[in-house]
């Protein structure tokens, strides 16, 4: 039951829960990107280049042969995937970019001083009387 119970603190963590959400998220925007990429921006730029079809853009190895698939190396689904990293890489650049500038706003900002502890207020009393005599 200790295991159980230290595995319920550590999972009920808010670190673990926002890593879960940003985990789940990030899988829901993976999807979008892909999507944006194969359906919005390939489809134009195959366009441009000669009307061609990245996803059919195959090096065949080795023909069909009867009930045996052929063996290609599919290069233009390779490059929409290129595409999809670069779109989710800069996506996260931009994102921690954003935090890191908060982060600098933050530190630069002045840190309002703590008042003195009763002790040195006595203290500061007590010089100060020792001073006028």
């Amino acid at each position: 039951m200790k295991i159980l119970n230290e595995f319920k603190a550590f999972a009920m963590r808010g670190n673990v829960i926002d890593m879960a959400v940003g985990i789940v998220i990030g899988g829901a925007f993976g999807k979008i990107v892909s999507s944006f990429v194969a359906d919005v921006i390939m489809p134009p730029i195959g366009l441009l280049m000669g009307r061609v079809n990245f996803s059919d853009l195959v090096i065949t190895l080795q023909k069909a042969n009867g009930d045996v698939a052929a063996v290609t190396l599919n290069y233009g689904k390779f490059i929409q995937t290129l595409v999809d990293f670069i779109i989710v890489a800069f996506a996260i650049f931009m994102v921690v970019k954003g935090m890191n500038s908060m982060k600098k706003k933050e530190a630069a900002a002045p840190a309002v001083p703590a008042a003195p502890s009763k002790e040195a207020v006595l203290l500061a009393e007590i010089r100060d009387i020792l001073k006028q005599k």
